[in-house]
């Protein structure tokens, strides 16, 4: 008799009658995201809201210890707006916070979650004051240092040329941090600084800082900035006839999405980046025919990275043993020694932690070919 309900048992859960927790087993996990949802950086917040959405659907649709409960804060990319938003998430009952989206946000609210004791896994805050001197902060991308090291390496071993141009954002910690860094490797390289400009986040005019790299000679034109002046920079060396190879890194993806450019000018512009939307691999294929059919657009590696966020928190949970009745503060240091335990094979990459919170993961660089991005 006990073989037969134990047989019965386990054909129930297999087809659904019996799920494989008792209601009164699981686990909810309150995740708030933070990011622009709104407002000059709403491209990016909106992107991890949404990549945190399809896998929060899918986490909760395939049963398990733990069922989320997302909730959304919108940041505004501001500084002082950031903390209302990080204290009305801990007012829902937030548990631990995937986000900011963006640097300078995330150093503001993860100082005041250090304090707190509340853990965070950023999907795309770069900046290395996101994670300095605090042990509860996470990270899914690449830290600026290492993408601007990456970045020169990859141009070195792929011989894409030796004289560069670099043309940043001084206003901005995202952009001058990946500079720093990649001119520190390219002088161990031997590539060449050819030129050197600058603008801030007023900038609407780029003649000069794309004349002085045309003027150079510059073969290579490194950008370590967003999308929106990219596409303002590509079109003004379209219009001066100058074709070397622009090269970003992923504050560009996105430049595809900006409103009215001409997708043939970023025809062979190169980016680090760990996702592009077009890859074979099914787990990408999955999740791009959810994204498409639920917001109407591919999604960009901020999606990819957020998507890959739910599940290295519920991993980590899993392996911290989160009880409901933990408090945030037990949580954060709980989840903190987990994450140095997991490994999580993502939509971008297969991710390990140490005790800085910085990923390691392989860096890739895409290529935009016919208006796609695509990895060579």
């Amino acid at each position: 008799m006990k073989k037969t309900l134990a047989l019965f048992l386990v054909i129930a859960m297999l087809i659904g009658i019996v799920p494989a927790f008792a209601e009164d087993d699981v686990i909810t996990l309150k995740i708030a995201h933070i990011g622009p949802t709104t407002g000059a950086a709403a491209l990016y917040g909106l992107a991890t809201l949404h990549g945190a959405e399809v896998a929060v659907e899918e986490v909760n649709a395939k049963g398990g210890k733990y069922r989320v409960e997302l909730i959304n804060e919108d940041d505004e990319h501001n500084v002082e707006k950031v903390i209302n938003a990080y204290n009305a998430a801990l007012d829902a009952g937030a548990q631990m916070i995937l986000g900011t989206t963006t640097s300078k946000p995330c150093e503001a609210a993860a100082a005041l979650g250090y304090e707190e004791r509340v853990f965070f896994l950023t999907p795309s805050a770069s900046a290395p004051a996101v994670t300095d001197d605090k042990d509860n902060v996470y990270q899914i991308c690449f830290s600026d240092p290492n993408q601007g090291k990456a970045s020169a390496q990859y141009i070195s071993e792929h011989g894409l040329g030796t004289k560069i141009a670099v043309i940043y954002n001084n206003a901005d910690v995202y952009s001058s941090g990946i500079r720093d860094s990649f001119l520190n490797e390219c002088a161990t390289l031997g590539l060449e600084i050819v030129s050197e400009s600058t603008f801030t986040d007023e900038t609407t005019d780029f003649t000069v800082q794309v004349a002085s790299a045309q003027n150079a000679g510059a073969e290579i034109v490194f950008l370590p900035i967003y999308y929106t002046p990219a596409s303002m920079i590509l079109k003004t060396a379209a219009d001066k006839g100058y074709q070397p190879v622009f090269f970003g890194v992923d504050g560009m993806d996105g430049i595809l999405n900006v409103e009215g450019f001409d997708k043939s000018l970023a025809e062979g512009v190169m980016l680090l980046t760990p996702f592009v939307a077009n890859s074979t691999e099914e787990n990408v294929v999955s999740f791009v025919e959810k994204y498409e059919a639920a917001y109407n657009e591919l999604p960009i590696q901020f999606a990819a990275d957020a998507y890959d966020g739910i599940y290295i928190l519920v991993a980590a949970a899993e392996e911290a043993g989160i009880t409901a009745d933990m408090s945030t503060e037990e949580i954060c240091d709980a989840m903190i020694a987990a994450m140095q335990k997991i490994s999580v094979d993502g939509l971008t990459g297969s991710m390990t932690w140490d005790e800085t919170g910085a990923v390691t993961k392989t860096p890739l660089a895409a290529t935009i070919v016919n208006g796609e991005y695509v990895f060579k």
